[in-house]
């Protein structure tokens, strides 16, 4: 059974919610932030990355920090861009990129489902990371960001949800980047009330994209709680702030790989060692788009390779042993390059597929790394038969595209 709380939403007044709606805090380093929030004092970059307001010698986890975000926010709500609703309410929040629209439902999440494991997990969370996002919500009291879960579509979920986009969204823009975003209300208690009693029937959510911000939520709302001599379960820090877009709605897209040189190999050694795990094809200048699982292409020294695993480098009857990136890790990465840990290696990086596959043959031809592999992207049937199966995925596995804006909608534990 999962919970699905209507609350009181912080959100911009309708004329600013373009200026202040950012891209989320992970997506952008310190000086990206700093280049995209300049020059607009209303973007909620301010609030999510506020060391881009401090000297660069600040470290962007000191104190200051965590201040810095919480003024920045009061200043917002003192200015009255930041207002909050009468009444607890859910909001529809729909993303459209490339002509293809996902609606999600917005409402609270609850701590308890993240600790019996109601929420179900893909992977594993960084402690610095997650401490980071920790700090943030014990100094504001808020949840400033919302987590990207999915579940298993409910029909009648789906219809409430038409019927409500039929009417007139509260925001509707489209952002830098060329995605559109649209934001509802949804006042009727009616209405809310059935959403509440149709969630409640849901028996799993899944963490999509956000396992920092979900761990990090969920746990200073525990913390809350355990200090709280007069607990009684139905305050706001038993919540945390969540979008549901039901499974069939999402995609999925490619997660890559680049390396800084290939452990000591020639391009022929190389090449000759990737021929025991898989079919090597050279294919010329024109990039290789990977087709199909187990289908993968690389770009080395000037050109892209067609490389398809052969039988018996992966396990079909295993959620983690079937998954490309293990494919590649088992058979390319550990073994013929050294690389053992994904997590910690300064000898490789991860591009997001949004980026296409020229940045691929961009930091290659830079001299920057010596080769790059494109994956085909993991479904969200895998993820979820991963998660269901308590197994977690490899590093950088999946990309989920378009991001959640943030500053669209705030929620306070408070």
């Amino acid at each position: 059974m999962a919970i699905l709380k209507p609350f009181r939403g912080i959100r911009p007044v309708k004329e600013k919610v373009s200026l202040i709606a950012s891209r989320p805090y992970d997506v952008l380093n310190r000086d990206e932030a700093k280049n995209e929030a300049a020059g607009n004092p209303y973007s909620f970059l301010h609030v999510v990355k506020p060391e881009i307001d401090l000297p660069d010698e600040v470290d962007e986890h000191s104190p200051e920090v965590y201040k810095k975000g919480k003024e920045n926010f009061d200043r917002l709500v003192k200015e009255g861009i930041l207002f909050q609703d009468p009444d607890e309410y859910l909001y529809v929040y729909a993303q459209t990129m490339n002509g293809r629209t996902q609606y999600g439902l917005v409402g609270c999440a609850g701590v308890e489902d993240y600790v019996n494991n109601v929420i179900r997990k893909h992977e594993l969370t960084r402690p610095d990371k997650e401490e980071d996002r920790k700090n943030h919500v014990r100094v504001s009291r808020m949840n400033y960001e919302p987590v990207f879960f999915t579940y298993h579509p409910v029909k009648e979920i789906d219809e409430i949800i038409a019927e409500t986009v039929r009417h007139e969204p509260e925001y509707d823009f489209t952002a830098d980047d060329g995605f559109g975003h649209h934001f509802w209300l949804i006042r009727d208690k009616a209405v809310i009330s059935r959403l509440v009693n149709l969630f409640a029937a849901v028996d799993y959510v899944y963490v999509a994209d956000g396992h920092h911000r979900t761990a990090a939520a969920a746990l200073v709302g525990k913390e809350m709680r355990d200090k709280n001599p007069r607990h009684t379960g139905k305050e706001e820090y038993n919540y945390f702030l969540a979008v549901h877009f039901p499974s069939n709605q999402l995609s999925i897209i490619d997660y890559n790989r680049v390396v800084k040189d290939l452990n000591g190999h020639s391009t022929e050694e190389f090449l000759k060692k990737l021929e025991k795990a898989f079919v090597v094809e050279p294919g010329g200048s024109e990039p290789i788009r990977p087709a199909a699982l187990h289908h993968f292409s690389m770009y080395l020294d000037g050109t892209w390779y067609s490389l398809t695993a052969k039988e018996g480098t992966y396990d079909p009857n295993d959620p983690i042993g079937v998954l490309d990136v293990t494919v590649l890790t088992n058979h390319v990465l550990k073994p013929l390059l050294g690389i053992e840990d994904l997590r910690t290696s300064k000898r490789i990086d991860f591009v997001g597929g949004i980026r296409g596959l020229d940045e691929l043959k961009r930091r290659v031809d830079s001299g920057e790394m010596a080769a790059a592999f494109a994956l085909y992207p993991v479904s969200i049937d895998q993820l979820i038969r991963i998660a269901d199966s308590g197994n977690i995925m490899p590093p950088k596995t999946t990309w989920f595209e378009p991001k959640l804006r943030s500053g669209l909608i705030v929620h306070s534990l408070e």
